[in-house]
C-alpha cells in the first residue's frame, strides 16, 4: 500500500483550531477499534454509492472499476490482516476513503460525493445487524435440524 493519510491536520471536525490534536485527544475521539468490524459492511455500501454515482454521471466506467477494485483490494488485505489501520483517522469509514485514495488519486475522493459519515454508519449499522441476524438465524436452523 501507499504511504498512509496523515489526516491529523485534515479533520472534518475543529476546523477552527489552528494546530493538530494532541495525542489523548485523538484516542479519545477516535472509534477504529470498534467500528473496524464493519468493514464488510463499510465496502459493500460504498460499492453500491459508487454505482449509484456512476449512474448520476458522476463517476466515469474507469473511475467505477477502479473504485471496486480497489475496495475489494483493501477488504482482502483487511481479511487476511495485512491492512493498517489508523486511530488518527478515526473510524471504518476515513481509514477505507484513505487507503482507497492513496491508491487511485482522485477518484477516491469522489465517492464521498453526496453521502455524510452520518449516512455511511447507519447503513453500515443496518447492514451488519442484518447479517448478524440472518448468522444467528443460521445457527438456529443448525441447531434445530
Amino acid at each position: 500500500m501507499k504511504k498512509k493519510t496523515d489526516a491529523r491536520n485534515k479533520k472534518l471536525w475543529g476546523g477552527r483550531f489552528s494546530g493538530a490534536s494532541s495525542d489523548i485527544t485523538e484516542r479519545m475521539s477516535a472509534s477504529i477499534q470498534y467500528d473496524a468490524r464493519l468493514y464488510r459492511q463499510d465496502i459493500r455500501g460504498s460499492i453500491a454509492h459508487a454505482r449509484m454515482l456512476k449512474k448520476a454521471g458522476v463517476l466515469s466506467a474507469a473511475e467505477l472499476a477502479a473504485i471496486e477494485k480497489g475496495l475489494r483490494e483493501i477488504e482482502i488485505e483487511i481479511e487476511e490482516g495485512r491492512f493498517e489501520f489508523s486511530a488518527s483517522l478515526e473510524d471504518i469509514h476515513m481509514n477505507i476513503e484513505a487507503a482507497l485514495t492513496d491508491r487511485i488519486g482522485d477518484a477516491g475522493r469522489k465517492l464521498h460525493t453526496a453521502r455524510s459519515r452520518n449516512d455511511q454508519i447507519a447503513l453500515d449499522l443496518r447492514l451488519y445487524l442484518r447479517d448478524e441476524a440472518m448468522d444467528i438465524d443460521r445457527q438456529i436452523l443448525e441447531l434445530v435440524s
